[in-house]
């Protein structure tokens, strides 16, 4: 439905009404009088009211006048408003990135970019959720996340993706344990001690489930979890071995081992493909491709 005015009029009724007359509100907005007298014209024939009483010296709001005039305040204050959030989104002085992380990234690699871009960035909100790889491609699919960490792998080929790293999947095993002073560890040893691996649907249990498929080796679970310090610390009491990022095993009382067959994740930023990023989001990307190297 075609509205009967626009912003512009609504503007030029409202400065007449609060200004009591034409010639002061030409001079508020810096137009011709005329012009001005032509704008109330227009909308009172659009609108097939009278909105103003003329006196020889002064005008006066009609009843319908007056009713146009509360609704015409709120659109503009409204207008105002909306304009002042795209320019400060242009200017990102505001905005909002929802980013999905692994837990491994989350804890190990990801808050020195986090507070960088936050440094930069105070007015924007970062929300950071953290689940499994294959959750959060699901969530952003779904649209209820802008950007997320995924493996780089078959299953995140249709997404856009920026590669973060590449980073070695190792062998974690408490000091004392007899793997701690091997230079590898083939897969047929790692299978045979007790496993303390995350729940499905993170990229930790997929790797060691290919790990199982390509050697024909079954998997001994002694534990599921999801909690890194739960699971560092199943580990350092022996009751159970691991798998994390090399990094993650970076602490006392914990030794990374490589696979005799060196194992490798590449890890990147996606979004859903052809998906429209923000300015926000768009700096967040930029940001944290510049800044990599300090994963």
């Amino acid at each position: 439905m075609a509205l009967p005015f626009d912003l512009r009029a609504l503007r030029v009724f409202v400065t007449v009404a609060d200004r009591a007359g034409f010639s002061a509100a030409a001079r508020e907005l810096h137009v011709a009088q005329s012009a001005i007298s032509q704008t109330i014209a227009n909308l009172e024939r659009q609108l097939e009211l009278m909105l103003f009483h003329r006196h020889e010296r002064r005008i006066a709001l009609t009843p319908e006048g007056a009713e146009l005039y509360a609704h015409a305040r709120e659109l503009l204050e409204r207008a105002e408003s909306t304009h002042l959030a795209m320019r400060e989104l242009h200017g990102l002085v505001k905005g909002e990135v929802r980013i999905g992380i692994p837990s491994m990234l989350g804890s190990y690699y990801f808050p020195p970019l986090l507070m960088g871009f936050k440094a930069q960035h105070p007015g924007i909100r970062l929300t950071v959720v953290e689940a499994g790889a294959r959750r959060l491609q699901r969530m952003i699919a779904a649209g209820e996340l802008d950007l997320g960490v995924v493996v780089d792998d078959e299953q995140s080929r249709p997404m856009e993706r920026r590669h973060l790293t590449r980073e070695e999947m190792v062998v974690c095993v408490p000091r004392a344990h007899a793997f701690a002073g091997c230079r590898s560890v083939t897969a047929e040893e790692f299978f045979q001690e007790p496993l303390v691996l995350f729940q499905d649907g993170y990229f930790h249990r997929e790797f060691v489930e290919a790990l199982s498929r390509q050697t024909g080796l079954t998997a001994n679970v002694a534990f599921q979890s999801n909690l890194i310090p739960l699971t560092k610390a199943i580990v350092r009491q022996g009751f159970g071995i691991t798998t994390f990022l090399r990094r993650v095993v970076d602490e006392p009382g914990l030794a990374a081992v490589s696979f005799a067959n060196p194992a490798w994740l590449d890890l990147s930023l996606a979004w859903a493909q052809d998906a429209y990023l923000s300015r926000a989001e768009s700096a967040f990307v930029e940001y944290v491709i510049a800044h990599r190297k300090i994963m």
